[in-house]
Parts: structure tokens; C-alpha cells; sequence
């Protein structure tokens, strides 16, 4: 019975009253505490970020002289829970903040339309709270695991929890799981409405046996594109040399910077695409080339960063870190970015044949985030 309890129910909302479509509830093992939230995706809106609204329903018959706390926390997360019998922590809190609720707990500055939703919904005994996110805190991130790997991914993200305690934060207390319940959330960020000029690269190279050079440039006409969007790129080829282009191939590589361990960071390649273009000898050459990198493309490769998920649902790429001046390393948790590679696949010719063949590469930084849905606002 205690498993059921804990599911995670979706409610939705059936009534034109309602001010959000479904209602997220978790509740503890013991039965004594029931979480709810409208909602569970809170948007960074660079200056601010959503305010996390929420009710908790309370049966205190088997309470005792404990507390009801709430809490929320930032974490990143770098092994399996399962791993905690052997004394270890895979968890290391970015940022934390608890309150008490029950009795004689904080309550919110104000209540909101949500509050207002959840507790008609959840009836009498409710307690409403609000946590407010720090703009400067990392967006939700997790790294795809490999097809052995069990367990929670690893990666940032951020949880609301409620649960019963005689203090608020005693570390020798020990909270047993079924004077919990918890909800994993996460802090996403959309794309700004107005979008920059793209990025240009070009190169000159020379080559052995060859008196003149072959010049390639590249540009986009954006600097911001879309999860899923055609990303078309503008490639100009001026072959002066006494070689020829036998193809270009274009590729997309992410890197995922882990600063809480400085040594930690590695580049994955997400797209390799070669396309048949020939640039002859003397000649000059100008297209447009369209890619689309894809998550799809990339389901084997452990460690790669995606966009921070609930259970098993399906998510993206993870998008581009929009850094912000004056924020401290230590909260950063994962950097994401993305660079494109453009390179032009040179035969080698006369006698040495392919022993002075070479390539030709240039590269632009890609932004990927997914674009504001309609109607995102504050509450």
C-alpha cells in the first residue's frame, strides 16, 4: 500500500474554474503529508525565475511532538543512490532552502491564484508555500546514462520536499522515506524573443606543392537557432590551389564543462554529415548546407548532456548555458555548449598523391534553446 501512496498522481483539472490543466500530488508513505504543485516546469526569465507555489495537505494524528519542514534544493547529482549503502554521497547541494510549516509555520508574503487552485482542490487542513529560485542557479541538466546504467541520472536538479522532523536541520536525525514526500521540478530557460547576426569564419590555407591557397568562409545567418530547427549554413570556396575538394563535411560537437571538478570536461560529437560537393582546381564554389543536430541521432552515447528530465519522458539536446556576468563557479554546475565544424576534404595531386592531401576547417559556437511558448508569464 505504502508504494502506491507514493506514485506521483496527475489530477486534471475539469472544471472552467481552474487556473492550471493538471495538478501534480505526491504523498508520504504514512499518509500524513501531501504534496501538491500546478505545475512542474519554472521558467528563468534572466532577471527572475518562477516562483514555486505550493500546497501540503496535512493528517497530523500520527505526528507526535515532530514538525512538518519544507524544503528545496539544487543539487547535482554524480552517482547512483544505490551506492549510499556503502556509506557514500553521489549528491552535492548547490543551494538549499527549508522552512517550517506546520505548526506555527512560515507562510507566504502573499497568496496566489495557484495557492488559491491547489487548496480548493486539495480541501481543508492545507498549507500553502512559496520558495523564490536565485536567477544565478544553473537550469535543470542531466547526462544521458548508458544502457546498463540504472538508477537516477546524473546531472543538476532540483527537488521540493516535505517531510517530518523534531528540527529542522539536525544531521544526526535521521528522516525515515515514509515521513517524506518530494517532487523533482525543474528550472528551464527559453530562448530570447530578439535573436542576434550570426557568426562568420574563414580561413586561408596554403598547401605543399601548391603555389596558391584554397579560402573558405562560412557564416549562419542567426546566432541562435531552435531545438529541431533546419540550421542552414552559407559555405563560399575559392580553390586557388592545383588541388581538389572531393567533399565537405559538417559537424556538430557538444561540450559539457562539469565546474565542480575542474578537470571535467570532455566534447562529444553529435552530427557528422558529409555532403558530395566537388570544388575542382581553379574554381570557385557557393551553397547553402542545412543540418539538424538531434537527440534521436545520439541515444547510445552515455554522458551526453540533455535537457533535465521527469522519469522517463522524452527530452532534447540539453540547450546552450546562457552565462550571466558576476556568478560564482561553485553554483554554475554544468555548462553546455555547442561548436560547428566546416571542412573541406582535400585530394592531394601530382606524384605524392595522398601524401599532401589535407583538410581545410573552420568553426562557429551554435546556441540551441527551445523558443518561448505563448503565454508564459509570471503569476
Amino acid at each position: 500500500m505504502a508504494d502506491r501512496k507514493r506514485q506521483t498522481r496527475v489530477i486534471h483539472a475539469g472544471t472552467d474554474e481552474d487556473t492550471v490543466p493538471r495538478v501534480f500530488k505526491k504523498t508520504s508513505g504514512n499518509g500524513g503529508l501531501t504534496l501538491y504543485l500546478g505545475k512542474r516546469d519554472y521558467v528563468d526569465h534572466v532577471d527572475k525565475v518562477d516562483i514555486v507555489d505550493g500546497i501540503v495537505k496535512l493528517d497530523p494524528t500520527d505526528f507526535g511532538d515532530r514538525k512538518v519542514f519544507m524544503q528545496l534544493a539544487c543539487a547535482f547529482r554524480y552517482g547512483s543512490d544505490d551506492l549510499d549503502v556503502m556509506g557514500l554521497c553521489f549528491r552535492k547541494d548547490i543551494w538549499l532552502k527549508q522552512i517550517q510549516l506546520y505548526p506555527n509555520g512560515e507562510k507566504p508574503a502573499t497568496q496566489s491564484a495557484m495557492h488559491d487552485t491547489l487548496m480548493k482542490k486539495a480541501g481543508d487542513n492545507s498549507y500553502p508555500f512559496s520558495f523564490e529560485i536565485p536567477n544565478n542557479l544553473p537550469c535543470s541538466v542531466s547526462l544521458q546514462p548508458g544502457p546498463d546504467d540504472k538508477g537516477k541520472a546524473c546531472g543538476v536538479d532540483f527537488e521540493v520536499k516535505t517531510y517530518l522532523a523534531n528540527e529542522k536541520n539536525n544531521p544526526d536525525e535521521k528522516i525515515e522515506k515514509k515521513d517524506t514526500a518530494r517532487l523533482v521540478i525543474r528550472k528551464i530557460q527559453y530562448a530570447p524573443s530578439q535573436v542576434g547576426p550570426g557568426p562568420k569564419a574563414d580561413i586561408c590555407k596554403s598547401f605543399i606543392m601548391s603555389d596558391k591557397p584554397v579560402h573558405l568562409e562560412a557564416s549562419m545567418e542567426k546566432d541562435l537557432y531552435f531545438h529541431g530547427e533546419s540550421i542552414p549554413i552559407k559555405i563560399k570556396v575559392k580553390n586557388e590551389s592545383n588541388k581538389t575538394v572531393k567533399k565537405i563535411k559538417i559537424s556538430v560537437d557538444q561540450t559539457t564543462d562539469i565546474v565542480l571538478y575542474s578537470a571535467d570536461k570532455y566534447t562529444k560529437c553529435v552530427l557528422s554529415q558529409e555532403f558530395g560537393e566537388t570544388v575542382e582546381s581553379n574554381s570557385t564554389y557557393e551553397n547553402t548546407l542545412s543540418i539538424i543536430p538531434l537527440l534521436s541521432e545520439n541515444k547510445e552515447k552515455r554522458g551526453l548532456a540533455l535537457d533535465g528530465r521527469l522519469k522517463d519522458e522524452d527530452t532534447n539536446l540539453a540547450s546552450t548555458t546562457m552565462l550571466r556576468q558576476g556568478i560564482e563557479k561553485e553554483v554554475l554546475g554544468i555548462l553546455v555548449s555547442y561548436k560547428i565544424k566546416i571542412n573541406l576534404m582535400v585530394a592531394g595531386g601530382g606524384l605524392l598523391g595522398g601524401l599532401t592531401s589535407s583538410d581545410v576547417t573552420v568553426e562557429l559556437p551554435l546556441n540551441l534553446m527551445h523558443p518561448k511558448p505563448a503565454g508564459i508569464s509570471f503569476r
